[in-house]
């Protein structure tokens, strides 16, 4: 296995949830050229990673298909021994199929799967039943007969850290309020519940992408907690993970900073509303905690991936959650 290559080019969170595979593959081949395909935006995650030879980046934004294309006569001019492919879309599957790779292992929901070298099922927990990603990931690996778990892991760089330092001086606790998907978001007026619940001494920092700037600022405003500090769109990925890591306490969505605070083993409180953890994207700290409704609500899970709206107009797996449960894990 001289050369390998990782494929997952979905979101932020997937990406950091692949990062235990790439912990095992270096263990099980430390001498290997270990290449990763991400899609553009998310190279900022392995910008100081010490096991990636090189990053393939998928710009999907722009010339999709013919960038596509692109990347398959790079890859396999690269002349990879394995191609591993953790996603389930066809586009990926074309990479991983027509990669010329010596072998290729991938998941069996891959429209493209059936030309893998080998094919692993995926399946998706539900109430009763649950399976982390990263125990999903992993399983590629089953053949090479080696059952260690390997953590979700980031490498801040010494001057990420050296960064964010400036804001360690003091007590402090990390909240980062927004998510891409609405119904996986605690609402704005909740949060500001929260932070009036706050003791005015202890400083917050919200974090987030630049498109989170308005939600926090307005936190901020109407919570009017005066030691609150607005680093949302300041701070890089791997500079959040650095900050987080060593915070009071992070408050956190079923989102990617989740999968951050995860990545630096980070105490983390994660607040799940309309997903479940048996989906397989909880947290991995070890001290994590998930505060969710205790209701027996019918409609929840509602989806996977969460929706622009509550379903059922009512949002009761948001609004019903008890904010003292968030209160209580300050102090961890």
């Amino acid at each position: 296995m001289k050369k390998i290559l990782v494929i997952q080019t979905a979101s932020i969170g997937d990406v950091i949830l692949a990062t235990p595979l790439l912990e095992k593959l270096h263990d099980l081949f430390p001498d290997s050229s270990l290449d990763v395909l991400i899609k553009n935006g998310n190279e900022s995650l392995f910008t100081s990673h010490p096991y990636i030879h090189n990053l393939l980046i998928w710009n999907k934004k722009n010339n999709k298909y013919k960038n596509l294309l692109a990347l398959l006569k790079t890859i396999r001019n690269e002349k990879y021994n394995l191609v591993i492919n953790l996603q389930r879309f066809a586009s990926s599957g074309f990479l991983t199929a027509f990669s010329g790779a010596m072998s290729t292992i991938g998941f069996n929901k891959n429209p493209f799967s059936i030309f893998f070298s080998k094919r692993i099922s995926h399946t998706i927990g539900n109430k009763g039943i649950e399976i982390h990603e990263v125990d999903r990931n992993l399983k590629l690996l089953e053949s090479f007969n080696s059952e260690k778990r390997y953590p979700v892991k980031l490498y801040p760089s010494q001057s990420d850290y050296a960064l964010v330092s400036q804001y360690k001086t003091k007590k402090y606790i990390c909240i980062a309020p927004a998510s891409l998907w609405n119904t996986k978001q605690f609402p704005k007026e909740r949060w500001i519940e929260f932070v009036k619940k706050i003791d005015k001494n202890l400083i917050i920092y919200f974090i987030g992408a630049k498109n989170d700037v308005v939600l926090c600022n307005e936190i901020i405003k109407e919570s009017s907690h005066l030691n609150s500090i607005n680093l949302s769109g300041k701070l890089s990925l791997l500079q959040s993970a650095a900050l987080m890591k060593d915070a009071a306490m992070n408050y956190v969505n079923d989102s990617s900073p989740l999968h951050l605070a995860s990545a630096t083993n980070a105490k983390v409180t994660a607040i799940f509303c309309s997903t479940v953890t048996a989906f397989g994207f909880g947290p991995q700290s070890d001290n994590a905690v998930v505060v969710e409704v205790h209701n027996n609500l019918k409609c929840r899970p509602c989806g996977l991936h969460g929706f622009k709206e509550c379903p059922e107009n009512h949002f009761k797996c948001a609004y019903d959650i008890n904010i003292n449960e968030l209160i209580q894990r300050i102090d961890g």
